[in-house]
């Protein structure tokens, strides 16, 4: 049996293939080194898991995260999985590989993601070829869930943000401008927190305008920042995966069309493509 599995910042998916290739999915929340300890993996991996996964059985784990960008932070996490996965084998990879991977198989291309956080690339078929660092929810991350929600809450705060939608936004959280600040310097996963409100302006009819202003605008500088520095950029088509990208696609197309580029594969979640990707056109790294 082996496990591919897909972890944001915020959720992880799960897939697990036994000999017979049937498949079983199941989710976890998300586990970002960067914001969680190995001890933290292994006791939310203990609880989360489904309390019928053969885990002895399973003889390969491959899982592509969130934050797993340099040796030790995915150390942290081989550590983690290798205490809950006895007798696997474990590969950790970074999550834009499996972003890539998933939209792009074996072919060349420009990948990208547009979920709690923002990551782009250029792969080679195989492995990420250029990389421009997000700078992560503090430095970057434009274009994301997170970045979105900031800019929302930045208006909230500074009472910029239309009455109604300031009216309706207060009686869906009940919170004051100081408990915004508590939960983004104080409290821990203030990248969660943010992203948390995309779905806010997702959801919300009462001011239309300022809703989708604040979405095109945040893909703006997802493209003036990130997207624009890749050299011949325009050669490639756009191919994104994750929630953002994917419930807010009207403007991002009308984005990227303004910069130029062609719209390609735009997709939620990657776990159904990725769990191709390992049966069918690379099997096992392991």
């Amino acid at each position: 049996m082996i496990i591919i599995a897909d972890g944001g910042s915020t959720k992880t998916n799960w897939c697990l293939v036994n000999e017979e290739g049937k498949k079983v999915y199941f989710n976890t929340e998300g586990y970002n080194p960067y914001f969680v300890s190995t001890a933290y993996i292994i006791n939310s991996l203990k609880e989360n898991l489904p309390s019928d996964l053969p885990l002895e059985s399973i003889t390969e784990v491959n899982y592509y995260g969130a934050g797993c960008s340099t040796a030790d932070k995915v150390q942290l996490v081989i550590d983690a999985m290798e205490q809950v996965f006895t007798n696997s084998k474990v590969y950790v990879g970074h999550d834009l590989l499996a972003a890539a991977r998933a939209l792009l198989g074996t072919g060349k291309g420009f990948a990208a993601i547009l979920g709690t956080g923002t990551n782009t690339c250029i792969y080679d078929g195989k492995n990420v070829a250029h990389n421009i660092d997000s700078g992560a929810y503090i430095l970057g991350d434009e274009g994301s869930g997170c970045y979105i929600g900031k800019k929302l809450l930045t208006d909230y705060i500074r009472g910029y943000m239309p009455e109604a939608v300031r009216k309706t936004f207060w009686d869906t959280f009940h919170l004051t401008p100081d408990d915004v600040n508590e939960a983004v310097y104080v409290k821990p996963l203030a990248n969660r927190f943010c992203a948390s409100f995309s779905k806010f302006v997702y959801d919300n009819n009462v001011n239309l305008e300022y809703s989708r202003n604040l979405v095109k605008t945040s893909f703006e500088d997802f493209f003036r920042n990130l997207v624009t520095h890749y050299p011949n950029y325009k050669d490639y088509t756009f191919n994104c995966i994750g929630s953002v990208g994917y419930n807010f696609r009207n403007v991002l197309e009308e984005v990227v069309t303004e910069n130029g580029m062609i719209m390609g594969n735009i997709i939620r979640s990657p776990i159904d493509n990725l769990v191709k990707y390992h049966l069918e056109l690379s099997p096992s790294h392991l």
